[in-house]
């Protein structure tokens, strides 16, 4: 992990601190792991800020508007979770 990975985990994990801890791992997992999606993501909250939304409003709908991209991503990682504990046994 690079010295840039290393500091946007940082920051990301204090935006979460209230968040329980295996749900932070899963975020920075799925963000990790579909860089561009969630590049994608941000562009589309950006653009409706610049039109005059609010900032959560618009993440909110723009996270509706993939949320069965979103919800297949967590299951995919749900599942590879399921499967590492079963090999740690």
């Amino acid at each position: 992990m690079g010295v840039k990975d290393f500091l946007i985990k940082k920051v990301m994990r204090a935006k979460m601190k209230g968040m329980p801890k295996d749900q932070q791992d899963m975020i920075l997992a799925l963000v990790s792991q579909n860089p561009d999606f969630f590049k994608k993501i941000q562009s589309q909250i950006e653009a409706k800020e610049k039109q005059g939304q609010n900032k959560q409003l618009a993440a909110m709908q723009v996270m509706r508007e993939h949320q069965a991209e979103i919800q297949k991503m967590m299951m995919a990682w749900h599942g590879k979770q399921g499967n590492m504990h079963v090999k740690q046994k």
